[in-house]
C-alpha cells in the first residue's frame, strides 16, 4: 500500500476550517516546494528554557499542597479512601511535571534557523487520509498471511520508546532496562509484538508529544494491527497473566485510565492518564491524532496553547502544554464528536 511514503509534513490552513488553537509554520522552498529549518537552540531560548523549568518545579510544589487540601472534591470520600485517591493524585501530578521538566530537545548547532511563526500554517502529522478503513479492509483481503485477528484474538502492538541520549546517571539507564525487559516478558507470554523507539520522527512534537507522531506511523505501516498499545517507557506490568479484556472495548476506539467524575464534572488536568492506552487502528484514531497534534509543536505554539489549558482545565499550573492535557481538553471541547468512541478504564 506504499504507506512508507506517509512522512510527517505541515499542511496550511485556508482560513475556513475551524480550529482557534495556536498554529505554526513552514518555511516557503524554492520551486513551489516547502522546507523547514529547525535552530540549534540560541542562548535566549536556552535561558529561557531553564527558567520555565525552574516555574515548573515551584508549580508542582503548589499542586501537591492544594490537592492534599482537597481541592479537587474528595471531601465527601471516607478517610482511608480519600487518602488513598490523594497519594494517586500527588503521584500522577508529580509524574506529569517531572516528565515535562525532563524534555530535553538538543539540536544540531550546525542546522540553520528556525524560521518565525508563521499564523496562516496549521501543523499537522503528515498528508491527511480520509478512507483508511477501506484502505485497511482492501489490504487485509489482499495478504491474508498477515490477519489482523489470530485464533480469534485481534493482533495488539506494544509500542513504548524513550530518547536516544543516555540517562543524566546510570541508575536511569538501569531502570529504563529492567522496564523493557519486565514488557518484553509481558509480550511473549502474551503473544503480543512490540516496539522500542528512540529515534525523534518529529523534531517540533519532541518529549512527551513524541507518541502521536509514532503511533500513526506504527498504524499506517502495519494495517495487520488491530490495537495499538502504549506504554511510558517507566511503565512495569505487576500482574504478568493480565489479560486485556478486549471483549469489553469492542465498541470503543480509545481505552484509556481516568477518573469519570474528575473528566465531565470537575474538568480536572488530570483526569485521564496517557502513559498506557489502547488505540484501535481505524479511521476515527486517525481523526483524533489530527486534532489532538497541533497544540504540540514547541516554542509558541505549545506555549500559546497552554495558556488555553490551563485557563480550562481545573488545577493546572501555567506551563506549556502537555498532552495528557491536551486530550482532555479536546474530548471535553468537542465532546459530541468523540466521547462515544472513548472508554475511561478506573479500574485498578
Amino acid at each position: 500500500m506504499g504507506q512508507d511514503n506517509f512522512t510527517p509534513t505541515k499542511r496550511s490552513s485556508t482560513g475556513g476550517g475551524g480550529g482557534g488553537l495556536p498554529t505554526t509554520n513552514n518555511a516557503a522552498a524554492g520551486g513551489g516546494g516547502r522546507a523547514r529549518g529547525f535552530a540549534g537552540m540560541t542562548r535566549g531560548r536556552q535561558i529561557h528554557k531553564t527558567f520555565n523549568n525552574i516555574k515548573i518545579t515551584i508549580l508542582c510544589g503548589f499542586v501537591t499542597i492544594l490537592v492534599l487540601r482537597g481541592t479537587i472534591g474528595v471531601g465527601n470520600l471516607g478517610s482511608s479512601e480519600a487518602e488513598a485517591v490523594n497519594q494517586n493524585l500527588i503521584a500522577e501530578t508529580n509524574r506529569i511535571l517531572a516528565e515535562i521538566r525532563s524534555d530535553s530537545d538538543p539540536t544540531d548547532p550546525d542546522e540553520p534557523s528556525e524560521a518565525e511563526i508563521n499564523p496562516n500554517v496549521t501543523y499537522t502529522l503528515g498528508p491527511k487520509i480520509s478512507d483508511w478503513d477501506q484502505q485497511r479492509k482492501v489490504w487485509l483481503s489482499q495478504n491474508p498471511e498477515f490477519p489482523n485477528f489470530v485464533n480469534g484474538k485481534a493482533r495488539i502492538l506494544l509500542v513504548t520508546g524513550s530518547p536516544p541520549n543516555p540517562c543524566d546517571n546510570a541508575i536511569g539507564d538501569h531502570y529504563l532496562l529492567k522496564a523493557i525487559k519486565n514488557k518484553i516478558d509481558y509480550c511473549r507470554l502474551h503473544g503480543i509484538e512490540i516496539v522500542y523507539n528512540m529515534a525523534h520522527l518529529d523534531r517540533e512534537l519532541a518529549g512527551y508529544w513524541a507518541k502521536l507522531p509514532l503511533i500513526r506511523r506504527l498504524m499506517l505501516s502495519h494495517p495487520e494491527i488491530e490495537w495499538i498499545w502504549w506504554m511510558d517507557s517507566d511503565a512495569f506490568f505487576t500482574d504478568m497473566v493480565f489479560e486485556i479484556p478486549l471483549s469489553k472495548y469492542e465498541k470503543y476506539n480509545l481505552v484509556v485510565h481516568g477518573y469519570p467524575d474528575l473528566m465531565f464534572e470537575q474538568k480536572s488536568w488530570i483526569a485521564l492518564n496517557t502513559g498506557s492506552f489502547l488505540f484501535r487502528n481505524c479511521q476515527w484514531s486517525l481523526d483524533l491524532l489530527d486534532a489532538w497534534a497541533p497544540m504540540g509543536p514547541k516554542g509558541p505554539v505549545r506555549e500559546e496553547a497552554g495558556k488555553i489549558l490551563t485557563a480550562n482545565l481545573k488545577g493546572r499550573p501555567a506551563f506549556e502544554a502537555d498532552d495528557q492535557s491536551a486530550l482532555i481538553y479536546l474530548l471535553l471541547s468537542q465532546k459530541d464528536k468523540w466521547i462515544d468512541k472513548v472508554f475511561l478504564e478506573n479500574q485498578c
